[in-house]
């Protein structure tokens, strides 16, 4: 399952907070609702952990309710049996999320405790030789007078009274038969790190009827749950049973009393001839195959359970305490034995950020920067990424084994949700481009003091799924390149090792070819940048990080640069700064002459002069000498003949005659509209045969002179709104299919001019139309200022008066339609198609080819 990305949640709890959030009951698994669910896979979750799914102990619920926990439940690490519990569903509800889990791309995992159950479980009250127990209680001083928690008739199950006022951690509970009479002593579950689980009962793993049960449990387990998370796995290994259970002969006891119990190697060895776990895995291999076996294991034996047990995937708590503690130097000297050793044994391990054992991730890394580094990197590594139960919504609040519901009102942080869904939840839908290590590399980050230990940088993937990830692990800036490996292992056919290393180009599979070049872009910031793949080979990629700033470099493309060299012009040009696109930044630098002759333009007052009434003959003589250099640079962009001068020479001839005339009484932005359209509809005439209104109004998008235009205005007196007002104006008008243009009369010309406009995306949108209801409607002044706009240009071009009446016309048709299309004009099916614009000269690409007009860009919130 190299996508699986694990999400835990204690179930419990869990439920409980959908019921608050969605106000109504939600307590068994089949009410947990679909939104749910698409919201997980939405995130890129693709497996869900469900903490306490199984019928839990009732004494161990007694006990912590009789210390003072009122609303606990039973531990969910205190058994009674494996099925799903009843009070969530049972198994039922358990089926009802499983299909409609799998349905979204999600696969459910499963705990299982097999070290140990339940005091008052079915297995103690049925199967007692199956725990470790002794006849005598192991202390002389232990005493068993206190409330028997048994809810089975048959039996009874008493803790040691010390226990109850804490004098004492008893290791034994008491079991003793009503029928029979038996009475034994049953340890109570012991890692030896502190005190006994005293909800819980040992299992005797010595016992080799015992290790057979407990298989068949697993592989009953195995097959309802395609994953299995162990919990503490580490007891089971048989270092561990033999140092907690039955030590040698003086070596101490980790566990209080069982010294006497001590045992030979010999005799230990033939009582377990086999490691428990390489049996679980070898039997659920053979019997339930295509199950992830997952566990949890501390102590130094993460490496052991991977390489001698077999197991799927171990917990790898050093990642969170290492990049926690920003212990840069140690986590990197760990991936580097691991890969000398052997590089598969990085992607078995499951790093996390959090455990249910551990404070959660926002308590031990704040929801910064910090925060998000790590988890793209926990998202990049090889390996199993896995997510806390209120990991991404920022709660705070650590959940307990015992809890039904979480103790505080915690509501998710919009803020953090919305970081992770533009940071982190796109890498986790990639989950699969990150997940093995046939290609995976590690680098050195090399400063000029030498290695920075603090840096995390390794590529993986190879053609298109390739990527580098880069991560600064502390608080401060760093500067450095990124070139060779570290060492991995490689073996031969023959099983032969030996270590190698591979640079950065290597790694990526980029050409060693000057004339080539490699773009890519940035996940979290969605910036792309350009690389000389020459200069990747030769020096590396050169970076500078601030505080715990990452990137994950994805999409990479390699570009052959042509022989008018402009891929490395704008290589120079970026000097390794990321744009949006390179592609849109290779445009501009293109269409860099037309621009810079634009600009000129409104070089000086003249512009604002022609504005305000003011222009002398130098005005627009200067306005005249730009524009016909402007015109030029639009001439060789587009690959067209036109005379520019000439051009040129008649823009300044019409504003003179039409500009003052035509612009009294209108505002400022209205009359920089009026003169931009003055200026800019004629530059299709550059282009002999073409339609010119349809060239102009094209080559206005393609050439991206909005936003020149638009701080043009700025410069000539117009505010930041006005001067984008004024813009778009322009655009719609150059494109605005005229009444003068239209052959018909009356209401067959008022009928067609509509069509028209509303067959043309730039015009429905100055109009205002919008949907309301599946009914499409005008906004009322804006269509009024389109018609007085319309009629106003036609009046420049005729030399005639406006044509006043056909505005108030159309003005009393839209207001008897109540401003409703559908009532406006003809339906959709009865209205004719929209006729294709003529051909007009395409803007030249370098090549030449042609290509579809572009948007304008503009900044966010311009108008």
């Amino acid at each position: 399952m190299p996508r699986l990305v694990l999400m835990a949640k204690s179930t419990y709890v869990w439920l409980d907070q959908l019921s608050r959030r969605y106000g109504r009951p939600i307590r068994t698994l089949d009410a947990i609702p679909d939104e749910e669910l698409e919201i997980l896979a939405g995130w890129g979750v693709s497996g869900l952990w469900l903490i306490g799914l199984w019928e839990r102990s009732v004494a161990s619920e007694r006990i912590k309710r009789m210390r003072g926990n009122h609303d606990a439940v039973a531990s969910a690490y205190s058994l009674d049996d494996y099925r799903i519990a009843e009070d969530i569903g049972g198994e039922a509800a358990y089926a009802n999320l499983r299909d409609r889990a799998w349905a979204r791309g999600i696969r459910l995992a499963s705990d299982m405790v097999p070290n140990h159950m339940g005091i008052d479980s079915s297995w103690v009250i049925d199967h007692p030789e199956w725990f470790l127990s002794v006849t005598e209680p192991p202390y002389p001083a232990y005493t068993y007078g206190s409330a028997d928690l048994s809810p089975d008739e048959r039996v009874g199950v008493v803790l040691e009274d010390h226990y109850w006022n804490d004098s004492d951690a008893a290791v034994t509970f008491k079991r003793f038969d009503r029928q029979s009479g038996d009475e034994r002593y049953i340890y109570h579950g012991n890692d030896g790190t502190s005190f006994p689980w005293n909800d819980t009962a040992q299992l005797d793993f010595l016992n080799p009827e015992v290790r057979e049960h407990v298989i068949q449990v697993i592989l009953d387990v195995a097959r309802r749950f395609p994953v299995i998370r162990f919990d503490a796995a580490m007891v089971l290994a048989k270092k561990h049973i033999q140092r907690l259970w039955w030590p040698l002969p003086g070596s101490g006891d980790a566990i209080p009393s069982r010294a006497q119990y001590a045992m030979s190697q010999a005799e230990f060895d033939a009582r377990m001839p086999l490691e428990f776990w390489r049996e679980v895995v070898d039997r659920v291999a053979a019997e339930v195959p295509g199950t992830l076996l997952l566990a949890e294991a501390f102590w130094m034996l993460e490496g052991y359970f991977v390489r001698t047990l077999g197991m799927h995937r171990v917990y790898n708590s050093a990642f969170m305490h290492m990049l926690r503690d920003e212990d840069g130097p140690g986590y990197r000297k760990l991936i580097r034995e691991t890969l000398e050793f052997d590089p598969e044994i990085l992607k078995r391990y499951v790093n996390f950020m959090s455990n249910p054992d551990e404070q959660t991730a926002v308590e031990q890394f704040g929801k910064g920067d910090k925060y998000f580094g790590v988890a793209m990197v926990m998202a990049t590594l090889p390996g199993l990424p896995m997510l806390g139960h209120g990991q991404v919504e920022g709660f705070g609040e650590k959940y307990g084994m015992e809890f039904r519901r979480a103790t505080l009102d915690e509501q998710p942080d919009p803020w953090l949700l919305e970081r992770h869904q533009r940071e982190l939840f796109p890498i986790l839908h990639r989950r699969g481009w990150f997940a093995e290590v046939q290609d995976f590399l590690y680098y050195d980050f090399v400063t000029d003091a030498g290695v920075d230990e603090q840096v995390f940088a390794y590529s993986n993937g190879s053609g298109p799924t390739r990527s580098v990830v880069v991560f600064h692990s502390r608080f401060g800036s760093t500067a450095g390149t990124i070139r060779e490996s570290i060492a991995y292992a490689r073996k031969s056919s023959s099983g032969a090792k030996r270590l190698v290393r591979r640079s950065l180009a290597e790694g990526l599979g980029l050409p060693n070819d000057p004339s080539m070049f490699v773009a890519f872009r940035d996940a979290p910031t969605g910036l792309e940048y350009l690389r000389s793949c020459r200069e990747l080979w030769e020096r590396g990629l050169w970076l500078t990080l601030d505080a715990y700033q990452g990137h994950v470099f994805w999409e990479f493309r390699e570009i052959h640069d042509g022989s008018s060299g402009q891929w490395r012009r704008l290589a120079d040009l970026l000097g390794g700064r990321g744009v949006p696109s390179v592609d849109t930044a290779l445009r501009d630098l293109q269409l860099e002459p037309v621009h810079t002759r634009l600009r000129a333009v409104f070089d000086g007052g003249h512009v604002g002069a022609v504005l305000d009434g003011s222009a002398m003959p130098s005005d627009l003589d200067a306005l005249q000498v730009r524009l016909a250099a402007f015109l030029a640079a639009v001439a060789a962009a587009t690959g067209v003949p036109g005379a520019a001068e000439p051009l040129a020479a008649t823009i300044r001839e019409r504003t003179v005659a039409d500009f003052a005339p035509n612009s009294a009484g209108l505002q400022l932005a209205d009359r920089a509209a009026m003169l931009g359209w003055l200026a800019l509809a004629p530059m299709g005439g550059l282009a002999p045969g073409a339609d010119v209104t349809a060239t102009s109004a094209a080559w206005f998008d393609e050439l991206r002179l909005a936003p020149i235009l638009a701080n043009g205005l700025r410069g000539a007196g117009l505010d930041e709104a006005a001067a984008w007002a004024a813009t778009d104006r322009i655009r719609v008008l150059l494109g605005l299919p005229r009444p003068s243009a239209i052959r018909a009369r009356g209401a067959a010309r008022d009928a067609r001019l509509m069509e028209r406009w509303l067959a043309t995306d730039t015009v429905r949108s100055a109009m205002g139309v919008n949907t309301w209801e599946g009914v499409e409607w005008l906004g009322r002044e804006r269509f009024v200022g389109l018609l007085t706009w319309a009629v106003r240009l036609d009046a420049i071009d005729l030399n005639a008066a406006p044509d006043l009446a056909l505005v108030e016309r159309l003005t009393a048709t839209a207001d008897a339609a109540g401003y409703r299309l559908d009532r406006l004009v003809s339906p959709p099916s009865t209205r004719p198609a929209a006729t294709r614009a003529p051909r007009r000269p395409a803007v030249s690409r370098g090549g030449g080819s042609p290509s579809r007009s572009r948007p304008p860009t503009r900044p966010p919130g311009a108008p």
